[in-house]
C-alpha cells in the first residue's frame, strides 16, 4: 500500500466475501449440480462490485472474485497441482478485472432506464468474453463455462443448439443482471429489469418453440467398456485383460460399435504384436468394430515420432488403419507451456514428466462392416469441453460423437460428473448423439437433443453396458452459423466503447471557444489587453 500502510480490515473482510461470491456459481455445475443457482449465483458478486466506491476497487473485486470462481470450479486439480493452482487462478482471475469496472459503471449509483438496459446486454458480454479468452487451450481450455451448468435443462439445451453454450451463458448472466437491477431503488431502472426478465424468458420459450429439432433416422448399438479402478503392480496389463473380459460379455448382442476409455492400452502392450491379434479375435467374436486408445510412443503419418494419445479403430484383420491423435493437450498433465521458464512444476505436482505430441488433423471414421456404414468423430478427454471440436466433426460428416476419457486421477472428486456432463452439450449443440467413455467413471451417453441415454455408469462400476443410440439427420443453427453469440457480444461491447467515446467528446469543449472570464482580486473581469 502507499506510505507503507496496511489494508484495512474492512478491505480484507471485503476480499474475503469478493472471494466467496464468486465461488458461490461452482455450486451449480455437478457434483451438487444446483443448475437453477445459476441464474441468481451472479448476483451478490455484482451487488458488492456495484457498492465500489472508486473503479480500483470495483477492479479489485472482479479480479479477486475471478480467482475465487476459478479455484472453486476447479478444486479438484489441487492434489495435482497443489499451491500452484492459487497463482494460476490468481492469473485467470485479473480477466476479470475489466469486467468488474463494467460492473460497477453500469450497475453503480442510481442508473438510469437506460443505463440499466445497456447493462443487460454489456455485463454478459463481458462475461462472455472472459469465456472467449480463458477458453484458449494454454489458459486451461473452456472449462466451467457458465453455460454448461444447464446441461440437464431440456429448454437450455435448445438454447444451445441455436447458439453454442455461449449463448445459454449470456442468457444466464443476463437474468442476474437483471435481477441485480430489481434492487435497485430508481424506478425506471427497476422496471427495466423486470421487463427484461420476461424478456429472458420469452426468448427460451421461443427457442423452445421454435428451434429447429434433429430428424430421427435410426438407432445403432454402441457398447461402452469401463474396466474401473485398477492399480498396482501390473496395472495395465490387468486393465487390458479386465477389458477384454467385459467385452466378451456383449457378443451375441448384435453391437456396431465397442468403445473404450482414453489410454486404455499401455505403452508396453502396444508395442507387442500379440496385443493386435488379441483386440483382432475380439472383434470377431463380439461381430463389433473396438475403439480403443493409446497413450505410447508412435510415428504418425507425416513421419514425427514421439508419445501421441490415440484412438485406433481395431477390426477382426486388426487396427483398420483409422487413426486419431489427439490435438488439443491439457496443460501441465500433458505438456508444460514453456517448460524451461516452468519445468518446475513437475517437482510441485503431478506435472507431464516429458511433452506430449499433438495430432495435426480431426478424422472422421467409418465403420467397414454392414450395409450402414457408421461415422464416428473420435475426440480424447477433454477435447469435448471445446464447441468448436464437435461441431468440425459433425460437418465433416460424423453421425456420432465419441470422447474416450480417464479420470482415475480424479477420482473422489466433482471432475467425473462435470466431464460427463459436457457429452449433453455437444450432443445438443451439433444435434448428433455423444458416447462419453472412460476406464473409471463416469461414462454416459446422449441423444441428439442432448437427452440421457440409458444409465451412467458411475464411478464405483466396473462393468459395459450397450446402448440403443438414436442417429439423426439436419443441421442445427449452431452448427450452420457456429460461434455468433460470441461475435454479437463483442460488437454489443464495441458499440458501448463507441457511445461512451462520443459521450466523452461531447462533453470536451471545442477548440477555441473561450473558457471562463479571468477574474481580478476585486472581482472585476480582467480587461482586455490592448
Amino acid at each position: 500500500m502507499p506510505g507503507g500502510r496496511s489494508l484495512p480490515a474492512s478491505g480484507w473482510v471485503r476480499g474475503a466475501v469478493a472471494l466467496l461470491a464468486g465461488a458461490l456459481p461452482a455450486l451449480a455445475f455437478p457434483a451438487p449440480s444446483l443448475w437453477w443457482l445459476a441464474y441468481a449465483a451472479l448476483v451478490p458478486w455484482l451487488l458488492l462490485i456495484r457498492s465500489a466506491g472508486t473503479t480500483r476497487r470495483a477492479a479489485l473485486d472482479g479480479w479477486i472474485g475471478g480467482t475465487g470462481f476459478v479455484i472453486a470450479v476447479h478444486h479438484w486439480l489441487m492434489p495435482s497441482l497443489h499451491v500452484f493452482i492459487v497463482l494460476l487462478a490468481a492469473l485467470l482471475g485479473l480477466l476479470w478485472a475489466p469486467w468488474g469496472v463494467l460492473a460497477q459503471r453500469l450497475l453503480g449509483g442510481a442508473p438510469s432506464a437506460l443505463r440499466a438496459a445497456a447493462a443487460v446486454v454489456a455485463v454478459p458480454s463481458g462475461w462472455l468474453v472472459i469465456e472467449l479468452v480463458r477458453s484458449w487451450e494454454g489458459l486451461g481450455g473452456p472449462w466451467g463455462l457458465l453455460g454448461a451448468s444447464q446441461w440437464e435443462v431440456a429448454p437450455a439445451l435448445r438454447v444451445a443448439s441455436v447458439g453454442g453454450v455461449w449463448l445459454v451463458s449470456l442468457l444466464v448472466v443476463a437474468v442476474n443482471t437483471a435481477l441485480v437491477l430489481l434492487t435497485v431503488a430508481r424506478t425506471g431502472a427497476r422496471t427495466t429489469g423486470g421487463v427484461l426478465l420476461v424478456v429472458c424468458a420469452l426468448t427460451e420459450t421461443f427457442v423452445w418453440v421454435w428451434a429447429p429439432q434433429p430428424v430421427p433416422t435410426g438407432t445403432a448399438r454402441i457398447a461402452v467398456v469401463q474396466p474401473g479402478v485398477i492399480s498396482g503392480p501390473g496395472s495395465v496389463e490387468r486393465r487390458l485383460a479386465r477389458g477384454e473380459e467385459l467385452t466378451r460379455t456383449v457378443a451375441g448382442r448384435d453391437v456396431d460399435l465397442v468403445v473404450w476409455g482414453e489410454s486404455s492400452i499401455g505403452a508396453g502392450a502396444w508395442r507387442d504384436p500379440e496385443t493386435a491379434r488379441r483386440l483382432a479375435a475380439l472383434s470377431g467374436e463380439t461381430g463389433a468394430d473396438l475403439l480403443v486408445n493409446v497413450d505410447a510412443r508412435q510415428t504418425d503419418g507425416s513421419g514425427r515420432s514421439g508419445i501421441f494419445k490415440s484412438a485406433v479403430l481395431v477390426g477382426p484383420d486388426g487396427p483398420t488403419g483409422d487413426r486419431y491423435d489427439k490435438m488439443r493437450l491439457v496443460p501441465f498433465g500433458e505438456y508444460i507451456p514453456a517448460r524451461s521458464l516452468l519445468g518446475w512444476a513437475t517437482s510441485v505436482g503431478k506435472a507431464a514428466g516429458e511433452d506430449r505430441l499433438r495430432g495435426d488433423r480431426q478424422v472422421v471414421m467409418t465403420l467397414p462392416d454392414g450395409d450402414e456404414r457408421l461415422r464416428i468423430g473420435p475426440l480424447v478427454c477433454f477435447e469435448s469441453a471445446f464447441p468448436d471440436m464437435s461441431r468440425r466433426l459433425t460437418r465433416d460428416g460424423a453421425q456420432v460423437l465419441v470422447a474416450q476419457s480417464a479420470t482415475s486421477t480424479f477420482q473422489e472428486s466433482w471432475a467425473p460428473a462435470q466431464h460427463a456432463s459436457l457429452g449433453a452439450l455437444r450432443a445438443a449443440e451439433n444435434g448428433r448423439p455423444m458416447v462419453h467413455a472412460t476406464l473409471t467413471g463416469i461414462s454416459a451417453v446422449y441423444g441428439p437433443r442432448g437427452e440421457r441415454i440409458g444409465k451412467p455408469l458411475g464411478t464405483e462400476v466396473s462393468g459395459a453396458a450397450v446402448h440403443d443410440v438414436p442417429l439423426a439427420r439436419g443441421t442445427t443453427l449452431y452448427g450452420r452459423f457456429g460461434d455468433w453469440a460470441v461475435y454479437g457480444a463483442l460488437a454489443a461491447l464495441a458499440a458501448l466503447c463507441a457511445a461512451e467515446g462520443l459521450r466523452v467528446l461531447r462533453r470536451r469543449p471545442a477548440p477555441g471557444l473561450p473558457g471562463r472570464s479571468a477574474r481580478t482580486a476585486h472581482g472585476s473581469p480582467e480587461r482586455p489587453e490592448h
